[in-house]
């Protein structure tokens, strides 16, 4: 994922938010052991509106500790647009 790229809530569609987590995964993969990233809700029927959020479920390869929960939730929080 390129350094600094944003995205506004509003904006994203399923294939960006795909390729999003695609790219970030090998980072996220290294950095806090997580292990699969699933895009659910709006976002994933290509439906959000501009009120709407990003669902992402995140599997870790061990426990869910809050180091890695908060380092994952805002790796990916940063390329939030606002």
């Amino acid at each position: 994922m390129a350094e600094g790229e944003k995205i506004a809530e509003s904006d994203m569609k399923r294939s960006h938010a795909i390729e999003l987590l695609a790219r970030s995964k090998p980072t996220l993969a290294a950095r806090y052991g997580v292990t699969e990233l699933a895009l659910f809700g709006s976002t994933a029927r290509d439906a959000a509106g501009s009120g709407s959020d990003v669902d992402i479920l995140v599997a870790f390869d061990g426990p869910a500790t809050s180091e890695r929960y908060f380092g994952a939730l805002f790796y990916l929080y940063k390329f939030r647009g606002g």
